[in-house]
């Protein structure tokens, strides 16, 4: 484990779950729901945007993924780290910078069922990412509950909506209760 990172002010957001779970609408809602200051580091971009690397054990991304965190956090920013980020690829990074951080931390995990992330992604406002992702896609992806060892994560299900896991998860981190620094 690398060591201690951020501040005891400092807030560290985990979000995690299957393709189209709802990770990146909720990052976006805390963030819009607190405002500046609060870092978005999202696995899609950094792995796919950033990297152009595919999603395997080992791979540059979960290194630049806890590395941007943890610069984000040292710099006085809140962070919410969202994306798949398999149990199996990520645990060890996730349980290090969740143990290396001074603040205030949570981890969830958006527990959708196979059927509902294929209607979530029809709803998606990216045509051409739609069309590029098909059904077999998001079935090869999928994996039922994929929760970190050593119970770090708040499931939420479902039924829970957007503007509900949003609230949720600025009451329970204080975010709701912190004002955010313009930059």
């Amino acid at each position: 484990m690398r060591g201690v990172v951020g501040t005891e002010e400092t807030r560290l957001v985990v979000v995690r779950g299957n393709s189209a779970s709802g990770k990146s609408s909720v990052a976006a809602g805390v963030r819009a729901g607190f405002g500046r200051n609060l870092a978005i580091v999202g696995q899609d971009n950094v792995r796919r945007t950033v990297l152009r690397e595919r999603d395997k054990p080992g791979g540059a991304n979960i290194g630049l993924i806890d590395l941007t965190a943890r610069y984000a956090l040292d710099n006085g920013f809140h962070a919410v780290v969202e994306g798949i980020l398999y149990a199996d690829h990520y645990a060890d990074m996730l349980r290090d910078l969740v143990r290396a951080h001074r603040g205030v931390t949570r981890c969830y995990y958006l527990d959708v069922h196979y059927e509902e992330t294929v209607r979530r992604h029809a709803t998606k406002h990216d045509a051409a990412y739609r069309a590029s992702v098909t059904e077999e896609h998001l079935r090869s992806w999928f994996r039922e509950r994929d929760l970190l060892p050593g119970d770090l994560e708040t499931v939420i299900g479902a039924a829970s909506t957007l503007d509900d896991t949003v609230r949720r998860i600025l009451q329970d981190t204080g975010l709701d209760q912190v004002e955010p620094v313009e930059r």
